[in-house]
């Protein structure tokens, strides 16, 4: 157990978390911040291009902007490679518990857990899940070399997915189950010029076919209801994002889609003594540089209650 109380925790690396890291030193904030890594979904990313102040650089280099700015801070304690694994109040503070077993204490806690790949649960798909299902694909898109392949997805996560894949497939059929495609439209004109992408609105995976690996898959037209089998070396399920909000389900509001209700103005959540920022909030856009946003408004949010309560 750590008797040491902190002013805050934060828990989370990615762009919200390192950016509350920051105001959190800049205040003089007594702080902590837990993380499995530095850099969240970002490091999935074969190439970011919207982070403003860098034309483009990769998921990986995008982490070490981060961790270079994180650590260059001297009023604040970073811990990587913690999974947290349970929160709860006592005596006034906010407990925080790793999978060590390890407590940690605070008066105030900011939650910038981020998100995990959507699935879509059809049948096949964990069956074949790394034997051709694949959920990122800057790691797995080098698998694909002169192999056709299909990116399940119509937003801007499966246009990414496109554009990784193009070094690589000889052909990229993308379905998408509705008649709009929801990517970026710098995205779908970029992605136009290619002849060997082949986009089909309005159709959905029935199911991922194979023996040991994946060899194809069966699908339904959402509209007419036509039937047919694509034949394909790879599968890769881009639809999104599930928040990772489970931890602290009983201790905050949610809505419908299991994000965490916050104040517009401060992200403090329906708890007195729990912030949230980033992909996990009711926030109506998930971007980089706007999860950095949330995580500074909710620092300076708890920065003005601790100095209310120094008064």
């Amino acid at each position: 157990m750590n008797n040491n109380v902190y002013d805050v925790i934060i828990v989370g690396g990615g762009p919200a978390g390192v950016a509350a890291g920051i105001y959190a030193s800049r205040k003089r904030l007594s702080s902590l911040l837990l993380t499995k890594e530095i850099g969240g979904q970002s490091l999935n990313s074969g190439s970011i291009e919207n982070f403003i102040g860098f034309e483009k650089l990769s998921g990986m280099e995008f982490s070490e902007v981060l961790q270079n700015h994180l650590r260059a801070q001297d009023h604040i304690t970073v811990e990587t490679g913690v999974e947290v694994v349970s929160v709860s109040e006592e005596d006034n503070c906010v407990v925080v518990v790793d999978g060590q077993g390890k407590e940690y204490r605070s008066k105030y806690l900011l939650l910038a857990l981020g998100s995990q790949y959507k699935r879509l649960e059809t049948p096949g798909e964990r069956e074949f899940e790394g034997k051709g299902v694949f959920y990122c694909s800057i790691c797995d898109a080098p698998l694909m070399k002169d192999k056709d392949v299909v990116v399940i997805g119509g937003g801007n996560s499966a246009f990414e997915a496109i554009i990784d894949l193009l070094p690589y497939a000889k052909n990229i059929h993308v379905f998408q189950r509705s008649g709009v495609l929801r990517a970026d439209a710098v995205y779908q004109e970029r992605i136009a010029k290619h002849e060997n992408v082949h986009i089909h609105l309005n159709r959905e995976v029935k199911t991922f076919e194979g023996e040991a690996f994946l060899s194809g898959v069966t699908w339904k037209d959402t509209l007419t209801e036509e039937e047919g089998e694509l034949p394909v070396a790879g599968a890769f399920v881009a639809i999104g994002y599930i928040p990772n909000t489970s931890l602290v389900s009983d201790l905050v509001d949610l809505t419908e889609k299991n994000t965490i209700k916050v104040d517009r103005k401060t992200f403090q959540t329906s708890h007195p003594r729990i912030w949230a920022a980033g992909d996990i909030t009711d926030e109506l856009y998930h971007q980089i540089n706007t999860a950095m946003g949330d995580g500074v408004n909710a620092i300076l949010n708890i920065y003005d209650k601790v100095k209310m309560e120094d008064v």
